[in-house]
């Protein structure tokens, strides 16, 4: 199957089994290796990236699914020289240890505050709820989203 879409502001136009998940042609097509692969069953959300502006579990989401729309990963949102506001926070409020669970937090972080009027501990921990981090004990995390929106 050919598909298009567009990653972090680049089009990319591949040919893929109809069976590819969007994960696989960030990873393996497109070595954009920031999207994690945690379960293979939806339920770690280290593999979420936005795609046509919402947070979406990119090992859930067939090529098909995916083509035609505006994907962003972690390596869109920003750089070392320029974090992204939630990358800033993660970073400030030590939300991270290990980090393999952290560009999906950041990414699910991020449509949370765009997607919510005002966030407080319980709504983020609730908003969350589909990312499991197994080192920070989400503390740090939920400092991190509400520095954040404030910056967003």
């Amino acid at each position: 199957m050919k598909v298009t879409l567009t990653v972090n502001a680049t089009e990319h136009r591949l040919e893929v089994s109809d069976n590819t998940l969007l994960v696989e042609i960030l990873r393996e097509n497109l070595r954009l290796t920031g999207t994690h692969v945690g379960c293979d069953t939806s339920q770690c959300g280290a593999c979420t990236v936005h795609m046509d502006g919402q947070a979406v579990k990119s090992c859930t989401v067939l090529a098909g699914q995916a083509d035609g729309t505006e994907v962003v990963t972690i390596e869109g949102i920003g750089d070392l020289d320029n974090l992204h506001p939630m990358q800033a926070a993660f970073k400030d409020c030590h939300a991270l240890q290990c980090g393999f669970c952290t560009p999906g937090m950041i990414m699910r972080s991020i449509d949370l505050v765009n997607t919510s009027d005002t966030l407080d501990n319980r709504a983020v921990r609730e908003g969350l709820e589909g990312n499991i981090c197994r080192c920070t004990g989400y503390h740090n995390i939920v400092r991190a989203v509400l520095q954040a929106q404030d910056e967003m």
